[in-house]
């Protein structure tokens, strides 16, 4: 397929006034600043309740509508899908919505214990929610949030709500809202394979993916559209595909890679190999930081999210508007 320059997010680590990484008033000064450059298109913040806590995610979103004015806004990702009450975050999606003036972009996501750290286990238990039930949970809120987004006097029958007649307002302003949905199977695991791109094929306006590398991108995105026709649908120019990824400018390469460890160790409570970084990290000089950003971009990413993996986010923020965006304007 052909390809070309992709639209870039600023991810905010939310989960930064927990660890110290960042404040309030920094993360809402950055979205600013993001909004006054053409460099960037989105913001975006993280998602968790009490696995990897943080400002909560619709808290934070409501706060960027008002304090923006263009940018694009949504989770990336929004991992407590299956956690939280559809019918109430339909409701509190549709008053973002209309807040930001159609602005927001709904990521759903289901979690998952593997990847990135935290008590996920517990935070299920915490709810009284069944891990195992959290794929159908999340397709239900996705279902729920399109219908009542897109139609009053909606009826829904599913295996964990059920509803007649039901009206949500005040109307977003985009009806439907768009709704984006997560899948980052292992690829030697081919029925996890087929259902996440199965799911994302019948169900997403868009697939966000992450911890993979360009070819895997490039051979998932050629699954999920032939998946797409088995539905009968047609993924055109408007499907976005979305790399969460992660920067640190420096052209002390090693010294890149070591704070970005620091950062996302402490961010997810985890303890990440150096070489899965340097697959997750754009770092280094600007020059290689673009090598890496391009790479996902020939591969068909539309919009590549970029989280500041330092704890100098304002520096880290001025280098990669300044030195490294203009290279895909």
């Amino acid at each position: 397929m052909a390809t070309g320059n992709p639209r870039f997010g600023l991810t905010l680590p939310n989960r930064g006034v927990v660890i110290g990484a960042t404040t309030v008033a920094e993360m809402l000064e950055m979205a600013e600043w993001a909004d006054g450059s053409a460099a960037w298109d989105s913001v975006w913040v993280g998602d968790s309740v009490f696995a990897k806590p943080r400002l909560d995610a619709i808290a934070l979103l409501s706060a960027l509508a008002v304090r923006t004015r263009r940018v694009r806004l949504g989770p990336a990702c929004f991992a407590s899908t299956p956690l939280r009450n559809a019918l109430i975050l339909a409701y509190q999606w549709a008053s973002l919505d209309l807040m930001s003036g159609g602005r927001t972009i709904f990521v759903a996501c289901q979690g998952q214990p593997d990847l990135s750290g935290g008590a996920f286990d517990q935070e299920f238990q915490a709810f009284g929610i069944e891990p195992a039930s959290r794929m159908r949970r999340m397709e239900e809120a996705i279902e729920i949030m399109r219908l009542t987004s897109a139609r009053e006097h909606a009826d829904y029958e599913g295996q964990y709500y059920k509803f007649r007649n039901l009206t949500v307002l005040p109307r977003p302003v985009q009806q439907p809202i768009p709704i984006w949905v997560v899948s980052n199977p292992q690829m030697n695991k081919p029925r996890n394979v087929e259902s996440g791109y199965r799911r994302v094929a019948r169900l997403g306006d868009g697939w966000m993916t992450t911890f993979k590398p360009p070819a895997d991108v490039r051979r998932s995105l050629e699954m999920i559209r032939g998946y797409a026709r088995d539905y009968q649908r047609t993924l055109g120019d408007g499907f976005e595909v979305c790399v969460y990824y992660n920067i640190n400018v420096n052209e002390n390469r090693a010294a890149a890679l070591e704070e970005s460890k620091r950062f996302l160790d402490a961010y997810y409570t985890a303890n990440y190999h150096r070489d899965a970084l340097s697959q997750w990290v754009a770092m280094g000089s600007p020059a290689e930081c673009i090598a890496s950003i391009r790479a996902f971009a020939d591969a068909g990413a539309t919009t590549i999210t970029l989280r500041l993996t330092g704890y100098d986010q304002r520096a880290q923020f001025k280098r990669v508007t300044e030195e490294v965006l203009p290279a895909f304007a």
